[in-house]
């Protein structure tokens, strides 16, 4: 691994290795092998195929196993044949021949890839690995972050944190709010991922049938091919050339975008929360800080988890905007982007571990958090001019502007001094007495 060009197969393999079932060049010509077994079944079943294989379960079953347990020596036999043809979906025709004839079965063969170009092969194999990575593995994460981060607002619910807007001292929240706005975008954007539906192209050279209907003219073929595609869990588009559309790939990868963006947003905060000392973190007596600096705790958790999302990201917006464009019916430019998709699920992964290990690491300095509270009596200002705007009392944010504005070192004692040089009733002055910034927080 120390040889690996890219950091996902190298530095990072241990957080990214589940991935290759669903991304690695054996993952992508297991799922190729698939897609032509069941088709070629599905001929045989749907008797387009005049054959007795159906009649013989043992057989069905064998054919099956092709894919079912395909190796890496299958895998090796099928690159074997395209380092001598150059052609990788072509390969795996003719290995499939090879494996059908040691079965037995001649007669059927050329069933085999009927009617189809390589994008239809391509084009089906691609969605089903990407929706198997994101059901078993990037969503099941993803969904484990979102829990840490409301595990977060639970345990810190209700403790008073000063705000910062612009960087300068603003209303205080709560630590448990501030989680709960994360958590509640990450949970709408994860909606929007699920909800995305993949479709598959499948429907010959140029997307018309033309070699379908041309063999067996009295086949209603794109309604056979729509059920098809429902037999191996996906939907058919309609009308498409040679390819995909793939603007349901674009869709996913932006949605996967605009998720990643809110956990670099995510990351900076808590940075910055760490910066403030608000945030501790947990020290491993072994680890090293700084080569140079022993006392450093760096939040590295969270640097590294921004730096992959923004790989991500820039990857996830490529393929947005490139997939959906292909000149005319067909040029080559998607399949050698296609093969990358694994690569941003890889830094989006990588990003996704560090940000649950940094989580973990997490320890509320409240110390800190009550002395900047208690360092900024200015914060109350909104409270108190609030209040006499219901009194009526006039002009009350201009006076409270001259009071505090530009003021950073404005006490508890400064402020009850103006509330009791105000001409209010006694009752309203005790209740802005009553005000401190531990307890200005609203509702959450």
């Amino acid at each position: 691994m120390i040889h690996a060009i890219s950091p996902i197969d190298g530095r990072y393999a241990s957080k990214t290795e589940q991935l290759s079932k669903y991304f690695s060049e054996f993952a992508l010509i297991r799922a190729r092998v698939y897609v032509e077994v069941e088709y070629f079944l599905f001929l045989i079943n749907q008797k387009v195929i005049d054959s007795e294989i159906n009649n013989d379960l043992d057989l069905v079953h064998a054919i099956k196993r092709l894919s079912e347990n395909f190796n890496d020596a299958d895998a090796e036999a099928i690159k074997q044949i395209e380092s001598t043809i150059n052609h990788d979906v072509k390969a795996v025709e003719y290995w499939l021949k090879e494996k059908l004839s040691e079965l037995s079965i001649e007669r059927e063969l050329e069933f085999v890839h009927f009617g189809l170009t390589s994008q239809d092969i391509n084009n089906t194999a691609m969605p089903l690995l990407i929706e198997q990575a994101r059901v078993q593995l990037i969503d099941q994460t993803l969904e484990s972050v979102l829990a840490s981060i409301i595990d977060l607002s639970d345990k810190y619910k209700g403790v008073p944190m000063l705000a910062r807007t612009h960087g300068q001292a603003a209303s205080p929240t709560t630590v448990g709010k501030e989680m709960l706005v994360f958590s509640e975008r990450l949970e709408n954007q994860l909606k929007v991922c699920k909800n995305v539906q993949l479709l598959c192209k499948f429907g010959g050279a140029t997307g018309n049938f033309n070699a379908h209907r041309v063999a067996f003219p009295k086949i209603d073929w794109p309604s056979k091919a729509n059920d098809f595609a429902r037999l191996i869990g996906l939907t058919r588009s309609q009308h498409t050339t040679q390819i995909a559309h793939y603007d349901d790939l674009a869709e996913l990868f932006n949605a996967y975008q605009r998720l990643n963006t809110i956990l670099i947003d995510f990351c900076r905060d808590i940075w910055t929360y760490i910066s403030l000392d608000y945030f501790t973190q947990s020290v491993n007596k072994n680890e090293v800080g700084s080569s140079a600096m022993p006392h450093k705790v760096n939040p590295i958790d969270f640097e590294n988890a921004e730096g992959n999302l923004g790989i991500a990201n820039a990857l996830f917006q490529h393929l947005s905007e490139k997939l959906p464009i292909s000149r005319l019916q067909r040029d080559l430019t998607d399949s050698t982007v296609l093969r990358n998709v694994g690569v941003p699920f890889g830094h989006s992964l990588i990003a996704y571990s560090s940000i649950l290990k940094g989580i973990s690491k997490l320890e509320l300095n409240t110390t800190k958090l009550y002395a900047d509270l208690d360092a900024n009596w200015s914060v109350v200002a909104e409270a108190i001019q609030t209040i006499l705007r219901r009194e009526g009392y006039p002009k009350p944010y201009e006076a409270l502007k001259s009071l505090t504005r530009g003021k950073a070192s404005l006490t508890k004692s400064d402020i009850h001094s103006f509330v009791d040089s105000l001409n209010i009733s006694a009752t309203v002055k005790n209740e802005l007495k009553a005000i401190s910034p531990h307890n200005y927080v609203g509702y959450f």
